[in-house]
């Protein structure tokens, strides 16, 4: 074949030098040019962030004490007007806070300055909502009611077309955080239109206030159904049922004061030496009264169509708990209604100082690096905690801070090995498709369900095996290095032998033929195509950062050149190449 690429199946171990891919020249001679051990070094030598010896040291004296450190000021960003901002530093950026970048924004954001295309992403407006898109396609016809039928081509297409980047980055990071798995929406029909009323929930109130979003996020269908407090009933006497306790304790535990108590940083809290934990199962059984009564809102009609899916929970008043609730050392009191009786628990909970860093800290790892320095999540906690005007809660106040500070826009020390985090599956396809303008020919974005590890992503939207989401925020690869400096990894819970090589294979086959009708535009690196270093390094910036090393590149660029050169199909050829390459490199795997 005339410089082709052609998978190559392996069930190896992975410390064995198995190819993954082999070039094959117009001699019909076999060049190795990627191994899974290679990709599976780069995932035991990936780097996943953490403070500075002192900040550590000053943080755990502050602990050992049980008051929460003072946290320093936050930097000033090298963001600043007159600043000059590097393709490299706007690229890695957009890595960050966009989901993948391109020249178009690459030059937007050195043009604006960081700060200003945050306050430009903040006002820019999407293409449609998920739920829009499905009717579009008529796929709110009856016979679809107990069909997921198009909600991968609706979520894919948000989250590959919509110019709204950060937005869209930031709704996908709140699904990983309050999780709703489309599989678990049962007991309605509907899963399609449920789940993508859900994600155009979660985008609405992304950069809103987080006691809002709660409150939505309380009384959505989606999450009544995935955690089962829909239909739940007051305690019954006679049979002695007591109320569904799964949204109580997963609210608490996951969605907004965790299980221990926290300093302003992050870290614990300690009693005599002791973490303290924040609940008990009498909170949870406390709370638990607060989710009786809710049901969905048919608005007196039937469920033939999915428009109840979109509406919000109602009351059914026989159903719920009018006694009073007790939780967290606090009371809501009796004779309150199902509506009134909630705002009270959410105002309860949204008052824990818990709230700020648990829900800083996950947004700090799901934005730019596993194991942020306890002063930086200090930093984004007291932002969390007022904005400025005394607001508490504020999203998009948070994002700024995350995105801004100085931890994030540092200029990275090469041998710092600890900053950063493992590129989830989807994060690395949506870059390759946003860098190179992917688009559905027919706009259907068949994509599918990109779940299955050993022949696709190893993830897909909104299909979390659970509650707890595709990877723990606390995950920590066992007998691994990462273990031993006491750092956490979560998208290292989905790697392993198999994502690994499924993940490129999924890729080179996306690269070279595109996924169904979805296909990507390489009209801006075929004039580089004759020249493997011209290509290369153009790959590097838009997808790397230009964080590839010279030895990485040295490499990659003597596959590309041992391919031949010189007429359209050859070229086309050598960009395939050159980008499955770029998009298997440690260093791109690896956002630093």
């Amino acid at each position: 074949m005339d410089g082709q690429f052609t998978s190559v199946k392996t069930d190896r171990k992975l410390d064995q030098e198995t190819p993954v891919y082999v070039n094959n020249d117009q001699n019909g001679t076999s060049h190795a040019v990627l191994t899974a051990a290679a990709l599976a070094s780069c995932a035991l030598l990936a780097a996943c962030g953490g403070a500075t010896d002192s900040q550590s040291a000053n943080s755990a004296a502050a602990t050992a004490a049980g008051v929460p450190p003072v946290p320093p000021a936050p930097p000033v960003p090298s963001a600043a007007p007159g600043i000059s901002i590097s393709a490299a530093e706007a690229s890695r950026f957009l890595a960050q806070a966009s989901l993948g970048a391109n020249r178009e924004q690459i030059a937007r954001v050195q043009a604006l300055g960081f700060a200003a295309w945050l306050e430009e992403q903040f006002s820019l407006p999407g293409n449609g909502s998920r739920w829009d898109w499905l009717v579009s396609k008529g796929l709110n016809a009856i016979t679809y009611r107990n069909s997921q039928a198009g909600f991968d081509s609706t979520a894919w297409r948000k989250l590959i077309s919509s110019p709204d980047t950060l937005r869209q980055r930031v709704t996908l990071a709140l699904s990983e955080i309050i999780v709703v798995s489309i599989d678990g929406l049962i007991g309605g029909g509907w899963k399609a239109f449920s789940a993508a009323a859900w994600l155009d929930m979660l985008e609405t109130n992304c950069f809103g206030n987080y006691r809002d979003l709660l409150q939505m996020v309380s009384t959505s269908p989606a999450m009544g159904q995935y955690l089962t407090f829909r239909g739940n009933t007051k305690y019954d006497p006679i049979t002695g049922a007591l109320p569904d306790e799964n949204y109580a304790r997963e609210l608490m535990q996951l969605f907004s004061i965790g299980l221990l108590e926290l300093n302003i940083d992050g870290t614990p809290r300690l009693d005599n030496g002791q973490p303290k934990e924040t609940y008990t199962l009498d909170d949870i059984t406390g709370l638990a009264r607060i989710f009786t009564g809710w049901d969905f809102d048919l608005a007196g009609g039937r469920a033939d169509t999915p428009d109840f899916m979109r509406r919000p929970m109602m009351q059914v008043a026989s159903r719920h708990e009018t006694g009073a609730s007790t939780f967290l050392k606090n009371t809501v009191p009796a004779g309150l209604s199902g509506a009134d009786a909630l705002k009270a628990a959410l105002d309860i909970i949204f008052a824990h100082p818990n709230v700020a860093p648990f829900i800083s800290r996950q947004l700090i790892q799901r934005l730019v690096t596993s194991n942020p320095a306890p002063a930086y999540v200090a930093r984004v906690a007291a932002v969390f905690n007022n904005d400025g005007t005394g607001t508490k809660g504020n999203l998009k106040a948070v994002i700024s801070a995350i995105l801004l500070d100085g931890e994030a826009r540092s200029s990275l020390n090469p041998g710092d090995v600890q900053f950063g985090k493992l590129r989830e599956p989807m994060l690395r396809f949506l870059g390759w498709a946003r860098a190179y303008k992917a688009t559905a020919s027919n706009d259907l974005w068949n994509l599918g369900n990109t779940s299955d590890p050993a022949t696709k992503l190893g993830q897909s939207p909104l299909r979390s095996p659970s509650v707890f989401n595709f990877f723990r925020p606390g995950y920590v690869p066992p007998n691994s290095a990462i273990a031993n400096a006491s750092l956490v990894a979560p998208e290292f819970q989905i790697t392993n032998e198999s994502s690994v090589v499924g993940y490129v294979n999924y890729m080179q086959h996306a690269v070279s033929n595109g996924v169904s009708d979805v296909d990507a535009d390489y009209s801006s690196l075929l004039p580089l195509a004759d020249t493997a270093g011209a290509l290369l390094d153009e790959i590097n910036l838009v997808l790397a950062s230009g964080e590839l090393s010279s030895d990485t590149l040295l490499s990659l660029r003597s596959a590309v050149d041992s391919m031949p050169a010189g007429t359209d199909n050859r070229r086309k050829q050598r960009v395939y190449a050159a980008l499955t390459l770029v998009l298997a490199a440690p260093e791109f795997i690896v956002l630093k």
